[in-house]
């Protein structure tokens, strides 16, 4: 998921908080709902309608506010445990009471023919359970990095939305943000000359309090907040999956912060072309960026994945400079909130789908076994 501190476990979860049915009956408030489009307005027929799963940080903060940005893709729904968040965010983005739900009503959605899509913004050990849930309602689902908590969580996400005939994509906004794009197109197109090495470092000082310190509900520590940041761009920049994975953890387990998570992982990919990736991952150094080394020069990112600002600089033929492109029309919020949107609109597959998310999570397997084991994983296809 996005950084970010999403408040306590208690109100995350929103235990305890199953409210009373809400409004309208669902037909009613379908018809209600659209009578407040523009007669006539073909861009709103056509936008694909969302519901945004939890209500923390990162999907009030981030997610919800670039629907503004969208061609295709419009907030219809709520989905949280708190009725305060319900309340506050349904006025402001004129949700319907209708159409906000507690956890407890989330299957009613099975019922709203205005949402078409999920996107599910919930703790990792969530993850499974709700994108489940939701191709068994009949939606598609946009489910935040990391994927779950498991390989297994992850084949099952990809099973249900196989059977219900839905798509699931995996929230990697690094992927629609330009100067990633361009990244992944100069590097394997051989701009510095083919890739030797790769170097990837993610890391920020993590505060306490956080339920991503909780094992029980982030399924780990640095390397499933931050450190898919530095694995998912070697894949990417690559274009390949890795054949060898070692892995050292470092963690003080006298911090209190880490009682149940690592904090430090430093981890090497090989991939089949003989490319390097020296990474790391971290909850205690503050880190973002990525270079591709090549035979002729290198082509840098810092910071690489940030919300905004990124920078890119390229050594070629012994100059050094910045490489600099102009505003998007769309930023990466808005860029995979539409390209979802795009793909089930026109029946093809997103780029970053559920298959995207289950090899992130075979490899991130791979980092841990090979820390506690001491000794490098082969990976099988």
């Amino acid at each position: 998921m996005g950084s970010g501190n999403m408040g306590s476990r208690r109100e995350v979860l929103g235990i305890g908080a199953g409210m009373a049915a809400l409004g309208l009956a669902p037909g009613l408030a379908s018809r209600a709902f659209a009578a407040d489009r523009k007669i006539g307005d073909a861009a709103a027929d056509r936008k694909i309608g969302y519901a945004i799963v939890g209500l923390g940080y990162y999907a009030t903060r981030q997610i919800m506010p670039n629907f503004a940005g969208c061609e295709n893709a419009r907030l219809v729904a709520l989905v949280s445990g708190t009725p305060a968040k319900l309340e506050q965010y349904g006025s402001e983005y004129g949700i319907p009471p209708s159409y906000r739900y507690s956890y407890d009503q989330f299957d009613r959605i099975r019922d709203n023919p205005d949402i078409d899509a999920v996107y599910i913004v919930l703790p990792n050990s969530l993850h499974a359970e709700y994108s489940i849930r939701a191709a068994q309602a009949g939606k598609h689902v946009l489910c935040e990095k990391p994927m779950a908590t498991s390989v297994a969580e992850c084949q099952a996400m990809i099973a249900a939305s196989r059977k219900a005939g839905k798509k699931l994509m995996i929230g990697y906004r690094s992927r629609f943000e330009p100067y990633n794009r361009l990244a992944i197109e100069l590097a394997r197109g051989g701009h510095v000359g083919p890739t030797r090495l790769i170097t990837a470092e993610h890391g920020f000082p993590i505060q306490p309090g956080q339920w991503r310190l909780d094992k029980a509900l982030s399924g780990g520590g640095s390397m499933m907040d931050i450190g898919i940041y530095s694995l998912n761009a070697a894949r990417y920049l690559t274009g390949e999956e890795p054949v060898e994975v070692s892995a050292v953890e470092s963690t003080d387990r006298s911090d209190p912060r880490f009682r149940t998570v690592e904090d430090r992982i430093s981890f090497v990919l090989r991939f089949p072309s003989g490319i390097e990736a020296n990474c790391i991952s971290s909850y205690s150094s503050a880190h973002n960026g990525y270079r591709v080394i090549g035979t002729q020069g290198w082509i840098a990112m810092e910071p690489a994945t940030p919300y905004v600002g990124q920078t890119m600089t390229i050594r070629k033929d012994g100059v050094t400079a910045p490489r600099t492109l102009p505003p998007p029309a769309r930023n990466q919020f808005a860029g995979q909130l539409d390209h979802l949107a795009e793909c089930i609109l026109k029946g093809t597959t997103p780029i970053v789908a559920g298959e995207e998310g289950l090899a992130d999570m075979r490899v991130i397997e791979a980092i841990y076994r090979s820390a506690a084991e001491r000794r490098h994983i082969e990976m099988t296809a």
